[in-house]
C-alpha cells in the first residue's frame, strides 16, 4: 500500500469521465464526500438553521417543529452525525496510518470489473445513479477497507467511535465487497461501460 501504480475500476456517478483525463489527489483536493458532508447547509425557508430553530421553538420540556423545521432538524442530525464519522476515521488515519489515502481526499474504487458491477447494483438498489464504470491508473496509495467496520451512525461516546476506525484501518479481512481508497495521479485509461448514453438525456 504505497505511492505505486495499481489499476482499479470506479462507478461514476456525478458527472462523465473520458479516457485521458486526469486527477490529482492529494493535501487541500477534496472529494465529492467532503463538500456534501462538510460544507452543504441545511436551512428552512427564512434562512434558518436547525440551531435557531431549536432555540426558537423550545420552550419548557416541549418542541414543536412544523414540517419544513423538522425536515431541516432531521437533515442537519443526519449530515452532522456522518460528518463527526468522518472527521473521527480522518483523525485516526492523521494518527496512525498518515500514509493510507483520506476519505475526504480520494476517489472510491474496486479491484475488479466484477467487483464494480456489484458496486452498480448496490447504487441502483439506492436509486443512486451510474453513468459509467471506468477504468482508472492510479500512482500514488491505496488502502482497501470494509466499510462495515466505518463507526456507526449512532451516538454512542466517540471513545467508542475511535475503536470502530481504528479496525476501519487494519484494512479488509472478510468483506467480499471492499472499498478500496486511491490518491495521487489517477488517470481514466478505458470506458469500460457507458449507461449514461441510453438512460438518461443531458
Amino acid at each position: 500500500m504505497g505511492g505505486n501504480e495499481h489499476f482499479v475500476y470506479h462507478i461514476v456517478t456525478r458527472k462523465r469521465m473520458t479516457v485521458g483525463q486526469k486527477f490529482i489527489f492529494e493535501k487541500q483536493h477534496y472529494n465529492a464526500l467532503y463538500h456534501f458532508f462538510f460544507e452543504r447547509e441545511n436551512l428552512n425557508s427564512n434562512g434558518e438553521d436547525f440551531i435557531k430553530i431549536l432555540h426558537e421553538n423550545y420552550s419548557g420540556n416541549e418542541i414543536n417543529l412544523n414540517n419544513e423545521n423538522a425536515q431541516v432538524a432531521i437533515n442537519y442530525v443526519g449530515q452532522t452525525i456522518r460528518a463527526i464519522r468522518e472527521v473521527v476515521v480522518e483523525l485516526v488515519r492523521l494518527q496512525e496510518y498518515p500514509e493510507y489515502p483520506s476519505r475526504l481526499s480520494c476517489l472510491y474504487a474496486a479491484k475488479s470489473y466484477e467487483e464494480s458491477l456489484k458496486w452498480k447494483e448496490l447504487f441502483d438498489s439506492y436509486n443512486r445513479r451510474v453513468l459509467q464504470i471506468v477504468k482508472l491508473r492510479v500512482i500514488g496509495n491505496y488502502f482497501e477497507g470494509d466499510s462495515s467496520f466505518l463507526p456507526r451512525e449512532d451516538a454512542i461516546p466517540f471513545a467508542r467511535k475511535i475503536d470502530q476506525a481504528k479496525e476501519y484501518w487494519k484494512g479488509n479481512i472478510k468483506s467480499e465487497l471492499p472499498e478500496i481508497l486511491v490518491d495521487g495521479e489517477i488517470e481514466v485509461v478505458e470506458v469500460i461501460e457507458d449507461f449514461s448514453q441510453n438512460t438518461y438525456i443531458f
